[in-house]
């Protein structure tokens, strides 16, 4: 089984809305499009340039694919563009009728369903670009094996999440990072299976912390 990758820049409190430039996606009043854009460095191209070097195909959300087929396809001579114009794409869209940019596909019917069938099928690692809400459906039905983060040193307080209220309780293994010259963080997490959690309360508690526990339940209870 091949596996899909999401692949994201986001924002040190889980925004990945717009990174690229203001008119990506102003969605919900969102103002700070571009913040990604003064923090690229040599390293980060050798790594996204490592990254685009090994064979993937794309799964994207419909507004994602959207702002990549009215850029892409026009930068010439670039080779992330030629990569990207030229491996294949599955779109996930309700209201496209046809995919036109190079190699694309529309992926059809019950969503969950075609995305655990094109895992089970031979050929490269599936890599999802931004589609902030396909991600979210794919979180909640488990069906990301790796998340790529590129973490920026900026907040914003609003806008598009990596994780949503729909996140399963998961572990990840971190198996590779870098930093940048900038201070953007890349880390690549392999999920580990669900949660575990523990406690580092006394055996024997003691009256103070009884009564606290008491005092917490009465709290929920209202």
């Amino acid at each position: 089984m091949r596996k899909l990758i999401i692949n994201t820049f986001v924002t040190l409190d889980g925004v990945m809305q717009a990174p690229g430039g203001p008119e990506e996606d102003p969605t919900g009043g969102f103002v700070w499009g571009g913040w990604s854009f003064n923090y690229w460095d040599d390293m980060m191209g050798q790594v996204m340039g490592e990254s685009m070097a090994k064979p993937f195909e794309l799964l994207l959300g419909r507004k994602t694919y959207e702002i990549f087929a009215a850029h892409w396809p026009y930068i010439k001579d670039d080779p992330v563009a030629d990569k990207l114009n030229s491996v294949m794409k599955h779109v996930i869209s309700r209201t496209l009728n046809e995919a036109s940019w190079n190699n694309s596909m529309l992926v059809k019917g019950n969503v969950v369903q075609a995305i655990r069938a094109l895992k089970e099928q031979k050929g490269p690692d599936i890599q999802v670009h931004g589609s902030s809400n396909l991600i979210q459906t794919l979180l909640k039905h488990d069906l990301i094996d790796e998340f790529r983060l590129w973490i920026y040193p900026v907040t914003i307080g609003k806008g598009k999440r990596l994780f949503g209220e729909g996140t399963l309780p998961s572990s990840f293994k971190l198996i590779n990072s870098k930093i940048s010259t900038t201070g953007v963080i890349i880390a690549t997490y392999e999920t580990a299976g669900e949660l575990k959690t523990g406690s580092f309360a006394l055996d024997n508690p003691n009256e103070a912390e009884i009564e606290r526990r008491k005092r917490l339940a009465d709290e929920n209870k209202e």
